[in-house]
């Protein structure tokens, strides 16, 4: 145990810190405003919505870590964004019978996990289409970035030039140089709303689950879908894509159990991070892929601040532009984007599977409460299918 702390404490690096920090910035200031919605939507008090936000920061928390130290691999979770919009348009139930809908959930994940049946569905999906995912997903956040220039051109500008600057005379430190210029310029332009934010601690309340069929069907099994459709499957996709071959059952098993356990307390879904999980696995993070782990475990520390200071932090958070946030993003997935793209088109036989799988990833298309994501690797995997079938010889 001993020799594991220390070499973790070795791999440690100021990319990955940052990496890290720019992981969890982009995951909660683009999405907890959902996470809020969703607990109003159910009738939480304030106190259970500051719950929610220190159960799902704590599951974040101990899933980023344990599982990347444990692994040695860029393991990053995440709360299920589409779940939490899933929860937020939900009427007619309770939060005591959300929360046994959460409880089911986790069970169904965890299952998932433990059979591996997950896993086998996902080692039938091609690494061009996987790569492709992973570009289409990304690709929005990039688009973001530039767009960000028409209402803040000084400020996505300089970060720009911030990150230039960077690849070329210090590449391990781009990302850091980015964040810092968009701090220091957005000060300047007196962007900063700081003082808005109020310094308190997390208290968990506890919510009995009730379990209901009304439940069960309307919300435990849309949620469970659009978790593993939409977030497990870009998650591994992800991982694949980057070059690391994460254990996948144990990893969803794992994450399972900490939404089971945590649900009561608000943890409604966790699941893999692609998005995220791509800053932490990029060049960015470390120039030695062995080392990127740390990136996730710093991660999940931030997590479990955010988690513990419940909504102070999130406020301190919610303080950045959008702007900066969106800037930081682009920037950050760039080479990730790149690299998607290029394993996804290398071969020829598979490009225009790949090339599908890209576009309807990207279009946001959603068709039964499910994102494009899934779409996406169905499209591919349609593609895939019709250009490669052969008739059985008799």
């Amino acid at each position: 145990m001993r020799g594991a702390m220390s070499r973790a404490w070795a791999d440690l690096s100021v990319s990955a810190v940052v990496a890290g920090f720019v992981a969890v910035l982009v995951g909660y200031t683009s999405s907890v405003a959902i996470v809020f919605q969703a607990a109003q939507a159910l009738g939480a008090t304030p106190a259970q919505t500051a719950s929610w936000m220190w159960a799902l920061g704590l599951a974040m928390g101990v899933t980023c870590i344990g599982l990347s130290l444990r692994w040695r691999l860029p393991v990053l979770t995440a709360w299920s964004t589409p779940g939490a919009a899933l929860l937020a348009a939900t009427q007619g139930v309770s939060l005591a019978e959300a929360t046994g809908a959460f409880v089911v959930c986790a069970v169904l994940i965890t299952l998932a996990g433990a059979t591996r049946a997950f896993e086998r569905l996902m080692d039938r999906v091609p690494v061009a289409v996987a790569a492709a995912l992973l570009a289409g997903v990304l690709t929005r956040f990039g688009l973001d970035a530039v767009g960000s220039v028409r209402t803040a051109p000084g400020l996505v500008l300089a970060m720009a030039a911030a990150f230039l600057a960077g690849r070329r005379w210090w590449p391990r430190y781009a990302v850091p140089g980015v964040l810092a210029a968009g701090v220091a310029v957005a000060a300047l332009q007196g962007r900063l709303a700081l003082q808005s934010v109020t310094w308190d601690w997390a208290v968990p309340v506890w919510t009995t689950p009730a379990f209901s069929l009304t439940s069960i069907v309307g919300v435990a099994l849309p949620l469970f879908i659009v978790t593993m459709a939409s977030q497990n499957l870009p998650g591994v996709a992800a991982q694949r894509a980057a070059g690391y071959r994460t254990p996948v059952s144990p990893v969803i098993t794992t994450t399972g159990v900490v939404s089971l356990l945590l649900a009561p307390f608000g943890a409604y879904a966790i699941n893999l991070a692609a998005i995220t999980a791509a800053i932490c696995m990029g060049r960015e993070a470390h120039e030695d892929p062995s080392r990127r782990y740390m990136a996730a475990v710093m991660a999940g520390v931030f997590y479990t601040a955010l988690g513990l200071a419940g909504g102070a932090v999130v406020g301190l958070l919610a303080a950045f532009p959008r702007e900066l946030v969106a800037a930081v993003a682009g920037l950050a997935l760039l080479g990730t984007i790149a690299g998607g793209l290029a394993a996804a088109l290398a071969d020829e036989r598979h490009r225009d599977a790949a090339g599908l799988t890209f576009l309807v990833t990207l279009s946001g298309l959603s068709v039964a409460g499910i994102g494009s994501a899934f779409w996406g690797v169905v499209a591919g995997a349609v593609a895939m299918a019709v250009q490669h079938w052969r008739p059985a010889r008799r």
